[in-house]
């Protein structure tokens, strides 16, 4: 059975997470939700079955992803899944995800599934590093092998309770959601920055530009930090709670810049 999957990334945690499930699956293609939205047009999937992927913000999901949900239109007979990534809490994220397909669609999603990835929000936690990190992605790459069998088996599979989490995401998502857009002001470039442009290149909203040599940040910002964690001299801080200063960048080492530059590409993987 064919097998499109709808991706979002930040960091590289989702792309790799989808790649592994869709090398184990066969048969499947990729599509990056940030090259969709660039379109601004309803989204018709095709037969088989259909996956969204995207990381948890504030207990909830990108609102790129939210924004493209709006838009997103599957058959009724499809069987269609999510996989979220996480570094901390946030199942009430699938439950999200589940309320935005009903909306649009008269129908939730048949299963969802979370993998727990290295954190990549430094102004929170320190990144992992070393052993913890290596750790934390080879229990992630056996995930990925059994949430590929439920989903070759099309499993059903309902989110769960999580008075935790949704309460939480009651609390901080609305807030995050509403303000997220212009959280480019709240990151600063350091002396250290060499204009080498790829905070420009992996950014999924297209919202840095290079102005006299230094980025610029519009009104489009995800809050991904794709920026902050690539950036080679780790130039770029984000003044929000802890700071970011001395507390360690993350990105999968397995996805480059131009992985990500690719996200802004319609191209099927």
């Amino acid at each position: 059975m064919k097998t499109t999957l709808y991706y979002f990334t930040g960091t590289g945690n989702t792309l790799v997470v989808a790649r592994n499930i869709a090398a184990i699956l066969g048969d499947t293609d990729l599509v990056p939700i940030a090259a969709l939205m660039k379109e601004k047009k309803n989204i018709t999937t095709p037969e088989g079955r259909i996956g969204i992927f995207c990381p948890v913000y504030d207990m909830g999901i990108p609102v790129m992803v939210r924004e493209f949900l709006q838009v997103f239109s599957i058959s009724a007979d499809s069987y269609l899944f999510a996989v979220l990534t996480l570094g901390g809490t946030g199942a009430s994220a699938l439950k999200m995800i589940d309320r935005a397909v009903k909306s649009h669609n008269g129908r939730g999603i048949n299963a969802g599934f979370m993998v727990r990835m290295p954190g990549n929000f430094p102004p929170i936690s320190v990144p992992p590093t070393g052993e913890k990190q290596r750790s934390i992605l080879a229990k992630a790459e056996k995930d990925c092998n059994r949430i590929a069998e439920e989903i070759r088996n099309n499993r059903v599979v309902h989110p769960g309770m999580t008075p935790g989490s949704s309460l939480l995401q009651f609390i901080l998502y609305e807030p995050f959601a509403k303000n997220v857009h212009n959280a480019g002001e709240k990151f600063s470039v350091s002396d250290a920055c060499t204009s080498c442009g790829t905070c420009v290149s992996v950014c999924p909203s297209g919202n840095i530009t290079l102005n006299d040599k230094l980025p610029v940040y519009a009104d489009r910002c995800e809050l991904c930090c794709a920026c902050l964690n690539y950036c080679p001299v780790q130039a770029i801080n984000l003044n929000m709670m802890f700071g970011t200063e001395g507390r360690g960048r993350y990105h999968h080492p397995a996805v480059t810049p131009a992985d990500l530059r690719k996200q802004k590409e319609l191209v099927h993987e």
